[in-house]
């Protein structure tokens, strides 16, 4: 049995510290919501599994070499020579600000299928399954797979957490709103930031709404300003930890691995978000999308700040 299994499109990545018309040096890595998840749950010592497509070529290498490198299982990743890996540009044009350019449009990942989905869900009998709103934008194809794989995974009684993670470049607001509501009946815990609910539920109040609807737990993530677990018993509060910040891309993933990384060692909700708030600062403390995912060993270092050095 596999502790998490991810679905989504991992892409390479570019990065520039100057905006990209410039030229000059660039960064190449690998990009991903659902990759970032299974790399940050690897890193803390869980059995992660991640699920795309990528194109017969290099870039799709480099993301099977990567992920493989840190310890995430590869082995339901399909390749096709149909569909190019997509890629993904992020640039400086000014001082504390990156844009995100994306180039996926008939990518590798759009198509995912349910027979995808089903195999490695199957396969893998998860405790976890972990899904994104990202997914679900790609392509109809890749639209029907996340249902598939969804209501299959509650089904079988694996837990499903879905990260709203809305994208105005891929979709509307109304078509989002659509195909991600026809996902809660099988969403036990939810992922969103305050202008993201109203996505999942058209109540005045959404984060009630989800609960009397059947999802157990809402998240409700801020940045700087923490975050807060809703659930039937109540809700929770976790300040954000004060961290010089470097890179911001990234953070919400890292989030989610923290969180989902402490439902799956048993602890109560107001520790997995104290996890959660220490991934996500240890994330945001290095350029790249996962690069500052801690390891377990490195939970403790987080917070130390200033300078510090270990001795």
């Amino acid at each position: 049995m596999t502790d998490v299994l991810t679905i989504g499109e991992a892409m390479a990545s570019i990065r520039t510290a100057a905006p990209v018309r410039l030229g000059g040096q660039a960064w190449l890595s690998v990009a991903g919501s659902e990759s970032n998840v299974a790399i940050g749950l690897a890193r803390l010592g869980h059995d992660a599994c991640w699920l795309g497509v990528v194109g017969d070529d290099e870039p799709g290498a480099l993301i099977r070499r990567t992920l493989r490198a840190e310890g995430v299982d590869t082995r339901f990743v399909r390749s096709t020579d149909r569909a190019p890996t997509g890629f993904i540009v992020f640039d400086r044009p000014a001082h504390d600000v990156t844009r995100v350019s994306y180039h996926r449009a008939g990518s590798a990942g759009s198509t995912l299928t349910s027979e995808d989905c089903l195999t490695a869900t199957a396969a893998t009998s998860p405790k976890l399954l972990h899904l994104t709103g990202i997914t679900p934008a790609l392509s109809p194809t890749a639209r029907q797979a996340v249902r598939a794989a969804a209501r299959t995974a509650a089904a079988a009684g694996t837990r499903v957490s879905l990260d709203v993670n809305f994208r105005s470049r891929l979709w509307t607001r109304p078509q989002a709103a659509t195909a991600l509501r026809e996902l809660l009946p099988w969403v036990h815990t939810v992922f969103a930031s305050e202008d993201e609910l109203d996505l999942l539920s058209p109540a005045p109040d959404p984060v009630a709404g989800l609960l009397e609807h059947g999802v157990a737990e809402v998240v409700v993530t801020a940045g700087a300003d923490g975050s807060r677990c809703h659930t039937g018993g109540g809700s929770l509060y976790q300040p954000a930890i004060p961290v010089t910040a470097v890179d911001s891309i990234g953070a919400g993933d890292a989030f989610v691995a923290g969180y989902l990384s402490g439902v799956l060692d048993g602890l109560p909700p107001a520790r997995r978000l104290v996890r959660a708030a220490t991934t996500g600062a240890a994330c945001v403390g290095v350029d790249g999308d996962w690069e500052g995912l801690p390891h377990r060993e490195d939970l403790a270092l987080t917070g130390h700040g200033d300078g510090s050095a270990l001795r």
